[in-house]
């Protein structure tokens, strides 16, 4: 989910807030709570089919054609000003621009932070974090530099891997976790820090501070037409490895994350081995890898024949948006993408990537974009109402309140279910207690009994609805 660095109230509010709503008192004493604590969730609700099977002959009826599709994700670089088209940069960056960027991310915290110990970092650690930045040596102009990530890869707030907290032993959350990079992914290279280890970058949908290793420099039109190439494959499976190999480490054994798209080599000769093995028995697709001078080259690598892949994004469906959820269920939650997993907005993200749509990378940024169907709402919005348009909801429509990205199942015995990735929810006991249920991870939930505190249901909290139409 990597909200702002408003995260102290987004935590609390999270942490609550990945909780969830409760339409009203006497509603969560009459749903059970089985022994593992979850209310309302039985084992059978853990399977994709059992919600795919109750959407009959809807199922598999598009929601959007890949010409909408298209013109969506043409909308969203027009007119969502938290997503970049990199392709349209300048040939020439200047310094106020490249320095407002790195500004606007590696902002001093005003509270006491702590490393992973539970230790106050000193206001030395701080400035030596300022210093790194090297502002000062960011050129009047430059040359845009384009590059292509190489392998998965942290994003973070300063040219600096220490994990950062807010509380003693809250060691979750590291607050300079951004997000991060797959493979193949774009990027503009605007600046260095002053020890030369890291790389400021430009995405499609961040700009952040990233490992120079991670990244390979090449030619403009080599780097953005990567991503053109055809044929390809689109990883659909929550993740994808290539096959491993001792020849070339870069590529042996690479993570390609759900809706990472690869070059297929189809016309690579039947019988030529890549990397000593045969290749009929798997895919052979085209990675690029990072040279020792820091160059782009772009190498043959093998996936597995058994990888969970396609030959072009999977259709919108409620069957598909069901399915490539469920393909997260029971991974371990990762605040912007740490522990090499994903947070709550990276993982719908990830899940309408597959089906090739775009979205913003924050759950902020998701919850008001311009280019999405969506439906806001405020403190002037009654509970009645809410209930209301909860009761509308569809499969695949995001739910959002503030920090946190909740996706629709379906409904059973009238209460709505979602798909989510959360640190954890709660809801009222029997006897009318708050319960907290730590879950750190992707899970199904009901949607109405959940609270965000003794008295609010989380429903009361929802700040917007966006349906992918």
């Amino acid at each position: 989910m990597k909200p702002s660095k408003l995260f102290t109230l987004l935590v609390a509010t999270a942490l609550a807030a990945c909780a969830g709503p409760a339409p009203a008192r006497e509603a969560p004493s009459a749903l059970p709570v089985p022994a593992h604590g979850v209310v309302a969730v039985e084992a059978r609700y853990l399977d994709p089919a059992h919600w795919i099977g109750r959407l009959g002959a809807a199922a598999d009826r598009p929601y959007l054609d890949e010409a909408a599709i298209a013109r969506q994700n043409a909308a969203l670089v027009a007119d969502d000003d938290s997503v970049r088209d990199v392709t349209a940069l300048p040939a020439t960056l200047e310094r106020a621009e490249v320095a407002g960027w790195i500004r606007a991310l590696s902002s001093r915290p005003e509270g006491e932070r702590y490393d992973a110990a539970g230790t106050v970092l000193p206001a030395s650690f701080f400035d030596a974090l300022e210093s790194n930045l090297a502002l000062d040596a960011v050129p009047a102009s430059q040359a845009t530099r384009y590059g292509l990530v190489v392998r998965r890869a942290d994003l973070r707030t300063f040219p600096d891997a220490t994990r950062i907290f807010s509380r003693p032993g809250d060691t979750d959350i590291d607050r300079f976790q951004e997000s991060a990079l797959f493979p193949g992914t774009p990027v503009v290279v605007a600046h260095e820090s002053d020890d030369g280890r890291w790389l400021f970058v430009a995405s499609d949908r961040y700009s952040a501070w990233i490992d120079r290793d991670a990244v390979a420099i090449g030619e403009r039109d080599t780097v953005l037409g990567y991503a053109r190439k055809s044929p390809s494959l689109v990883v659909t499976g929550a993740t994808a490895r290539t096959v491993y190999n001792p020849e070339q480490p870069q590529v042996s054994e690479l993570q390609l994350d759900m809706g990472v798209r690869v070059p297929l080599l189809a016309d690579w000769p039947a019988d030529r081995a890549v990397h000593g093995q045969h290749p009929y028995f798997g895919h052979v697709i085209e990675l690029p890898l990072r040279q020792d001078d820091g160059t782009l080259a772009l190498v043959p690598t093998l996936l597995p024949r058994t990888a969970d892949v396609s030959p072009q994004p999977l259709p919108l469906t409620p069957a598909n948006i069901i399915g490539q959820a469920f393909k997260f269920l029971g991974e371990r939650y990762g605040w912007g993408h740490s522990y090499n997993a994903r947070d709550c907005s990276g993982f719908v993200s990830e899940v309408y990537r597959s089906m090739d749509v775009r979205v913003p990378r924050n759950t902020r940024d998701q919850s008001v974009s311009p280019a999405l169907d969506k439906t806001l709402f405020d403190e002037s919005d009654s509970h009645v109402a809410l209930m209301a348009e909860v009761a509308k909801l569809e499969v695949g429509d995001l739910v959002y309140i503030p920090g946190h990205v909740m996706m629709v199942i379906g409904r059973e015995n009238g209460t709505t279910y979602v798909i989510h990735d959360t640190t954890g929810i709660s809801y009222l006991g029997a006897g009318g207690d708050l319960v907290r249920m730590p879950l750190n991870g992707v899970v199904v939930t009901p949607l109405e009994p959940l609270m965000s505190g003794q008295d609010q249901p989380t429903i009361d909290r929802i700040t917007s609805i966006v349906r992918i139409r």
